[in-house]
């Protein structure tokens, strides 16, 4: 029998190789998308008044927010963040109507109600005792947020990698292999929620009858050992 003798050196490569060689990598993205309704809003009302005396103005937003702060006296244990601490006083000034005199000075009064709300019922309430006292506002879709968005961020993840591994199991199956662990996973960018086609508040007169649903989607790159 003849004896076969090695290098040294090529039974050691020898030696460092896996048992069994890996069948490759498959690198793919994966999609999760989550939509809901919401359920919560950031509100904020000003009260304003003009009158060539300063301390004037100031009084009547004073009696407006007193009369304010009585009408939601039902619902104030139910604002979150509740603030309405922000005045403001300057002075402008107001064109003639006729030429040669010269323009009148009014001091402007103002002070901000900002608060949230994790009951959508609250709403139309609000809004009604607000157009009774003639505070301004404003309603945009951006106002309008879920409060546990956080929780939606993850599922809306979660999905995105449940996914991946499905598309990993799916290409692995075309090819008689096994999809295996995961080698490298990237989340692609934010969760930031998206309005969808009917997102904008609709307006009833001066109620809001629907907000609209929304939408977060999350994506992740991965790359799957095949076995």
């Amino acid at each position: 029998m003849t004896k076969h003798r090695f290098p040294l050196a090529l039974v050691a490569a020898l030696a460092t190789l896996p048992a069994a060689a890996s069948a490759g990598e498959v690198s793919l993205n994966g999609e999760g998308i989550v939509r809901y309704e919401p359920d919560s809003a950031r509100l904020q009302f000003t009260v304003t008044a003009e009158h060539p005396d300063a301390a004037k103005a100031s009084e009547q937003v004073s009696a407006t927010m007193a009369e304010w702060r009585q009408a939601i006296g039902d619902y104030r244990n139910e604002l979150d963040d509740y603030s309405d601490a922000d005045l403001s006083v300057y002075t402008r000034m107001v064109p003639t109507r006729e030429q040669g005199q010269d323009p009148e000075r009014v001091s402007v009064a103002s002070q901000t109600v900002s608060f949230s709300i994790n009951d959508l019922d609250l709403l139309n309430p609000l809004i009604g005792e607000a157009n009774k006292l003639g505070l301004q506002y404003h309603l945009g879709s951006h106002q309008f947020f879920h409060s546990d968005e956080q929780g939606l961020e993850r599922e809306a993840l979660a999905r995105a990698i449940a996914d991946a591994r499905s598309r990993c199991e799916f290409v692995a199956r075309q090819l008689d292999q096994r999809c295996g662990d995961v080698v490298t996973l990237n989340v692609n960018g934010g969760h930031r929620p998206v309005p969808m086609m009917r997102a904008e508040s609709k307006m009833a007169g001066d109620a809001v009858s629907s907000v609209g649903p929304r939408e977060i989607q999350a994506t992740v790159s991965a790359t799957f050992e095949l076995d």
